[in-house]
């Protein structure tokens, strides 16, 4: 029976054990894909839907802040303090009147090479 408690849990169990087999970083990168995701699609969505993508993408790169600021971080210190500068500069734009969303997809996207190790 495909609907059972075991083979559900066993399936849950399965795609654990994939997500643990991929690196860290690609799944960063799949995180920065997902919010990309809903800011393409808020491009022309309606005012609420644009406000759920911004914030998805401040909450982002506040955590991101929150790691790289982290005295425990592994990050070359160069690399540290470029990606903050970075996210500064996203977080001003996201402060603007009206954000510039392919900017912002932009930076995210270029977030993604980097981890996915494509030089863009």
């Amino acid at each position: 029976m495909t609907g059972s408690p075991m083979n559900q849990m066993l399936g849950t169990r399965g795609y654990g054990a994939t997500q643990r087999a991929r690196t860290l970083r690609e799944q960063e990168a799949d995180v920065f894909r997902r919010v990309n995701y809903t800011l393409k699609a808020a491009i022309h969505a309606n005012a609420i839907e644009k406000a759920r993508a911004l914030s998805d993408n401040r909450r982002l790169w506040l955590a991101i802040e929150a790691a790289l600021i982290n005295p425990e971080n592994q990050l070359p210190q160069e690399t540290r303090v470029s990606i903050l500068r970075l996210g500064r500069l996203i977080q001003k734009e996201l402060d603007a009147q009206e954000p510039d969303f392919n900017f912002l997809i932009n930076m995210n996207d270029q977030m993604i090479a980097g981890l996915s190790g494509d030089p863009g």
